[in-house]
C-alpha cells in the first residue's frame, strides 16, 4: 500500500497535538518499516515548515523533514498535477493538490484526520488510526 501523508498528520506529530499525535507517530514508525511506501506533496513540505518552525524552531523543523525524508520520498508533480487538481471538484484546492499528488506518486490512500474533506476525491482517504488497523 502506498500512503500519501497529508499535512495534518505530520503536524499533529511534530506538534504533539492530542489526541491525534500518537496515530501520528505510529503510523510513520509503520511507514518507516516499510520502504518505497510513503510519499509527501512538494507543498506539503512548505506548509508544515510554516506551520512547525515558529513553534519548534527552524532548526527542529527542517531536522523533522529531512528526517522523514529517510523513508518517504516527495511525490513527483508536473504542471499537468497542478491541471489535474483545478479540474477536481473539491471544495478546497489544497485539497485537491493532495490528491494530484497522491495521483502522481501512485497512493492508494491518502493519510489524514480530514476525511470528510476528501468525500468526492477519487482516492481514498482514511486516518491513521484505520490505516494502523489495515497495515496491522
Amino acid at each position: 500500500m502506498i500512503i500519501l501523508l497529508e499535512t495534518d498528520v505530520l503536524v499533529d506529530l511534530a506538534l504533539d497535538r492530542s489526541p491525534y499525535a500518537g496515530a501520528a507517530g505510529e503510523l510513520l514508525d509503520a511507514l518507516e518499516r516499510s520502504p518505497r511506501s510513503a510519499f509527501v506533496a512538494w507543498h506539503t513540505v512548505s506548509n508544515f515548515y510554516y506551520l512547525v518552525a515558529p513553534k519548534r524552531g527552524q532548526d527542529d523543523a527542517k531536522a523533522f523533514l529531512l528526517d522523514l525524508t529517510q523513508f518517504a520520498d516527495v511525490a513527483p508533480v508536473t504542471t499537468e498535477s497542478l491541471r489535474y487538481a483545478a479540474r477536481l471538484t473539491m471544495k478546497d484546492f489544497e485539497d485537491a493538490m493532495q490528491v494530484a499528488a497522491a495521483a502522481a506518486c501512485g497512493a492508494s490512500v491518502i493519510a489524514t484526520r480530514n476525511v470528510r474533506d476528501y468525500a468526492s476525491s477519487p482516492i481514498r482517504a482514511a486516518t491513521p488510526e484505520s490505516l494502523l488497523r489495515e497495515l496491522a
